[in-house]
């Protein structure tokens, strides 16, 4: 007799067609770290073209990395204050620029022209195992920027105000990461889904201002999931009285 299992259950949903690919015992989606791995190189290439011969006075792409690196100093400085920010640009930039790179991917190149043998070819952040994961990389950053400054006692904050409030206190650690995943994911998903219907029933020029809408839209949310992300550290660094 089979007993049904919920988490099973749950865990076998799924949003669209995939690639899979057999990695060891594990099952992954294909065309998900086929679009990472496009991204990454991407990114990559970028950097190390851009700064390869650096100038005393930047120009061309070398201003371009110089100004983005200023603009993630900022976001982190002011989530994490002036003492504790710079460890964290590293972090907080990566998070920021993959994701950035991630959603205009899906909004600026064709990726369904090229047909795979099953499932089609999307921006890494329209899989929710992507989102899920940088979710969850998030929750182990400020777990262990907590814990590293402030060792067993980091653990105090779940009873503050008052001991009562323990329940709810654990619950926000939950809701943490299900709120980053499931808001990047949901407003990517919305947007690819939106600009491939309008694609379809009107080929031609009314798609084009829901398409600048999207990569607007596409940077937000990388801004908002690196803004909360400095926040959610910064929390966990503060001290508490």
């Amino acid at each position: 007799m089979l007993i049904a299992n919920p988490i099973h259950d749950l865990a076998a949903i799924e949003v669209g067609q995939h690639l899979y690919w057999d990695i060891g015992p594990f099952t992954v989606h294909g065309q998900v770290l086929l679009t990472s791995w496009f991204v990454l190189g991407g990114l990559l290439t970028l950097s190390l073209v851009a700064n390869s011969q650096l100038k005393s006075l930047p120009n061309g792409l070398q201003n371009l990395t110089e100004y983005v690196l200023e603009f993630i100093r900022d976001l982190a400085r002011t989530q994490l204050g002036e003492e504790e920010y710079q460890a964290w640009v590293p972090f907080l930039g990566t998070i920021f620029l993959f994701i950035f790179a991630s959603n205009w991917s899906g909004a600026l190149l064709p990726w369904r022209v090229i047909e795979l043998s099953s499932g089609e070819l999307a921006a890494p952040t329209n899989d929710i195992n992507t989102t899920a994961a940088l979710a969850l990389l998030t929750s182990i950053a400020y777990f262990y920027a907590g814990i590293r400054k402030k060792g067993l006692g980091y653990f105090a904050r779940y009873i503050e105000p008052a001991a009562f409030l323990l329940p709810i206190n654990v619950l926000e650690d939950f809701t943490k990461p299900l709120s980053l995943t499931f808001r990047l994911f949901g407003n990517i998903l919305a947007d690819e889904l939106v600009v491939g219907v309008l694609l379809s029933l009107v080929p031609l020029f009314v798609p084009v201002p829901i398409m600048l809408l999207g990569l607007f839209t596409s940077a937000i949310q990388a801004l908002v999931f690196a803004t909360l992300a400095g926040a959610y550290i910064g929390e966990a660094l503060e001290d508490h009285h």
